[in-house]
């Protein structure tokens, strides 16, 4: 289907990654799962097609056509039709399932599309990129005393804590956001780092002296994950899984950690999280 407008565009298994994911990284994009027999998308999708055209750029629609792209579908859990996701920085920030009326849909839009808090935090970025830390700070610190659970606002200021050492306080803010992957990751790295001056040296012979220690052995392999050497901090956390002793809900926590570290898709995450289920079963 042609479309008119600058705004809208087609878009398929092949080109999703592109069009809506990577695109979300600069302007929010709202997917409209459709199909030609539905009777309800023959008018939300034009609604949707003259307020992307009105909005002027705001927002890009991705119209994805359920029939000819089933996979992509079941992979955002469309369950009926029209299906609308709003993309931001590569994620699902909404959804609806059915036609809503012109005044819904504005109001739906308005709550998805950035704010001034959003234009804050962009600011902030481009401070940071600019090698103004301070100023980064201090207008992430504005974000949040206005909007306390403000993700965007909240990880980049715990990121810049981390990488200053302040991970208590890094913790404590990351505590007060909602749970997502970016939280999750950066708690793990704090963690992980609170153990980068332990003396390794002073644990190896703990654990040559006691090799029960396990307390040591999960020291060790912090210390360890917090230098990168992430392989054998897995080793060590996993000894302590299996010896299945006082620490080893300490050792699994430690070894997700790394995960979250790593991510989902690394080779080491793929290869030790099968070990330790293994371990713990």
């Amino acid at each position: 289907m042609e479309h008119t407008s600058p705004f809208v565009k087609d878009v398929d298994q092949d080109t999703f990654a592109t069009e809506v994911l990577q695109r979300s990284r600069e302007v929010p994009v709202v997917v409209d799962f459709w199909a030609e027999w539905c009777a309800p998308c023959r008018t939300l999708g034009p609604l949707l097609e003259r307020l992307a055209d009105e909005y002027g750029g705001a927002f890009e629609l991705a119209k994805v056509d359920v029939d000819a792209n089933q996979p992509l579908a079941g992979q955002f859990r469309v369950q009926g039709i029209p299906t609308v996701v709003a993309i931001r920085d590569g994620r699902e920030v909404d959804r609806f399932t059915g036609a809503y009326p012109e005044p819904a849909l504005r109001e739906w839009l308005k709550a998805v599309l950035p704010n001034e808090l959003d234009e804050m935090v962009d600011t902030a970025r481009t401070s940071l990129i600019d090698g103004d830390t301070a100023g980064a700070e201090h207008i992430l610190r504005q974000v949040l005393e206005r909007d306390p659970s403000h993700i965007e606002a909240g990880t980049a200021l715990a990121s810049l804590l981390i990488d200053r050492g302040e991970l208590d306080d890094a913790l404590i803010l990351l505590g007060k956001l909602p749970p997502t992957p970016e939280v999750e990751r950066l708690q793990a790295a704090a963690r992980l780092k609170a153990a980068a001056g332990e003396d390794l040296s002073e644990l190896e012979a703990r654990i040559a002296a006691d090799g029960a220690d396990d307390e040591a052995r999960i020291e060790l392999a912090r210390a360890l994950a917090a230098k990168g050497e992430y392989e054998p901090a897995l080793d060590h956390l996993l000894e302590v899984v299996k010896a299945k002793g006082d620490h080893k809900d300490e050792a699994r926590q430690a070894i997700l950690d790394i995960f979250g570290v790593l991510g989902d898709e690394h080779p080491l995450t793929r290869t030790y999280r099968k070990a330790l289920a293994s371990a713990l079963f």
